[in-house]
């Protein structure tokens, strides 16, 4: 039986939930699912372009375990734009340390630590009509298997 899998820390939740190619009916796409943790390690290599100790320091696992999850992150990154599938992003074994919230009046995307002050208010326009990012990747199916429910903090009682 294997070892039951380490939390990863996921600095902040995606900004979007997946992606889909341009151009093709989506009833005719197979799916790639990318977990929060293959996420957060190709933010980290590719996008913020970290060597993978400090990467690994950052999630909280080791440098070869790190090694192991962003090469099978590439290789479903590679899968879905090679084999023109959906990629999903979502379920894993994570917890947040940042909140996002955008607002759906202007699209301004504030962050803000957990545990903070609610922000109820788009810092941008003023306005209340907000969506916390990080509910998308709570609960349900592959929603994180940790004690915490894939979430940590918040604004309280869901």
């Amino acid at each position: 039986m294997p070892r039951p899998q380490k939390e990863r820390k996921v600095l902040e939740p995606p900004k979007i939930q997946g992606m889909r190619p341009v151009g093709v009916p989506a009833r005719f796409l197979e799916r790639v699912n990318l977990t929060l943790g293959e996420y957060e390690a190709i933010r980290l290599a590719d996008y913020d372009g970290l060597d993978h100790k400090k990467a690994a320091d950052i999630i909280g696992v080791s440098r070869p375990t790190f090694t192991r999850l962003i090469e099978k992150a590439r290789k479903k990154v590679a899968e879905s734009i090679v084999g023109v599938k959906e990629l999903i992003i979502e379920g894993g074994n994570y917890f947040f340390t940042t909140q996002l919230i955008r607002c759906q009046d202007c699209g301004e995307i504030t962050r803000f630590d957990i545990p903070q002050n609610v922000v109820e208010r788009c810092a941008g326009c003023g306005s209340e009509n907000v969506i916390y990012l990080n509910e998308w990747f709570r609960g349900g199916r592959g929603g994180g298997r940790g004690k915490r429910g894939g979430f940590r903090g918040g604004r309280g009682n869901w």
